[in-house]
């Protein structure tokens, strides 16, 4: 049996999601895209990848999609084939828990039929790009009932959010933009097919372990949305099993070397709220603090973190101070030494680059 530390556990998953060394390769060719980077507020993408590479952040290999939860996330376009088939719900059970929500408390009964209605209603209605309320009016209006609720803010009955975006895939349709002028389109053709079935889900599973491993079942669950023993039932066989401080756990058995030989890196980076490396479910190896934890991951409004030689360091929070300089608001768990605050305000030209802007200023609380 192969056991680690929860030091050497963080330090496999660093350097699997290019977080050791800043590279030069394009966005598309980052191994982390295998995974795909969510977008949490505007620009967080490209902050997630300047925290990876110096290229030129724009890559049209890239296409944003409501994928892993229906949380929109940058993938190769190359991609999206497979992923459409891996993140089709394998059972009614899987279905149910990917949708349940209490405003739709009968729609989770439809299991994988929900899903198969709200794609093919997609497919009817986002033949060019559209505006994103106009496609939820006429996706609603070709839905079950159950699966639409009456929303007060729009005083109008539409599709709840949480099945429309995870049917988004499925339904061959990408996120043009988010937030006021929020716009969607249909995929570029060839737009993957309406999936019979799931067909990928151990691939799936072994992607997240690639990269957020080692974990159980439990873990990819809350990931996918999913429950622990719909995973369990999936779970695939050819996986090597460690201990993470006495934690049963598993990883590929081509990472096993990597993770046997991981080392802390050193340095600082800055990564936005929902970045890969905050997407795992196991938050105490991240985070063992509870306290601090509450502060990475809120209710709402998620900060940025500090990554500092190999540990989440503290939080920072971005702010546009006109049209060419951002400001970062910085927050360590601890307060920060002279040298690191020196590094940090290095590491913040970063995100003035990734968010369009010559310059940045830190400011320390």
């Amino acid at each position: 049996m192969i056991e680690v530390d929860r030091a050497q556990a963080l330090a496999f998953r660093l350097g699997a999601l290019g977080l050791t060394e800043r590279v030069d390769a394009r966005p598309a060719d980052l191994p982390v895209l295998d995974l795909g980077v969510q977008e949490y507020t505007a620009g967080s993408t490209h902050v997630a990848l300047a925290a990876r590479t110096s290229a030129e952040l724009e890559d049209d290999r890239l296409v944003a999609v409501w994928a892993a939860r229906g949380a929109p996330h940058l993938h190769r376009r190359t991609n999206v084939l497979a992923l459409t088939a891996q993140l089709w719900p394998f059972s009614d059970a899987d279905a149910a828990a990917r949708i349940k929500s209490g405003q739709i408390p009968d729609g989770s009964r439809l299991g994988i039929e929900a899903l198969r209605v709200t794609a093919e209603a997609f497919r009817a209605v986002v033949r060019e790009p559209m505006p994103r309320g106009e496609a939820s009016t006429e996706v609603s209006k070709r839905v079950p009932a159950e699966l639409t609720f009456d929303c007060k803010g729009c005083q109008a009955r539409h599709i709840a959010g949480n099945i429309w975006q995870q049917a988004g895939l499925a339904g061959g349709v990408q996120v043009l933009s988010r937030g006021r002028d929020a716009m969607l389109g249909p995929l570029d053709p060839p737009v993957p097919p309406l999936p019979e079935a799931n067909q990928g889900i151990a691939d799936l599973i072994t992607t997240y372990l690639r990269f957020l491993g080692p974990a159980g079942p439990a873990e990819v669950a809350k990931y996918l949305m999913s429950t622990t023993a719909e995973i369990r039932s999936r779970w695939p066989a050819d996986l090597v099993e460690v201990r993470v401080d006495g934690r049963k756990a598993w990883v590929p058995a081509d990472r096993v070397s990597a993770l046997e030989s991981a080392a802390t890196p050193r340095g600082v980076r800055l990564l936005p709220a929902m970045d890969p490396l905050l997407q795992s479910r196991d938050r105490d190896l991240l985070v063992p603090e509870r306290e601090r934890q509450k502060e990475v991951w809120r209710t709402l409004g998620n900060p940025g973190v500090v990554l500092l030689d190999g540990e989440i360091a503290g939080v920072w929070r971005p702010r546009m101070a006109g049209k060419k300089r951002v400001e970062l608001t910085v927050t360590g768990f601890v307060p920060f030494g002279a040298a690191q605050r020196e590094q940090i305000e290095t590491e913040a030209t970063v995100v003035a680059r990734a968010r369009g802007v010559p310059a940045a200023t830190t400011v320390f609380e």
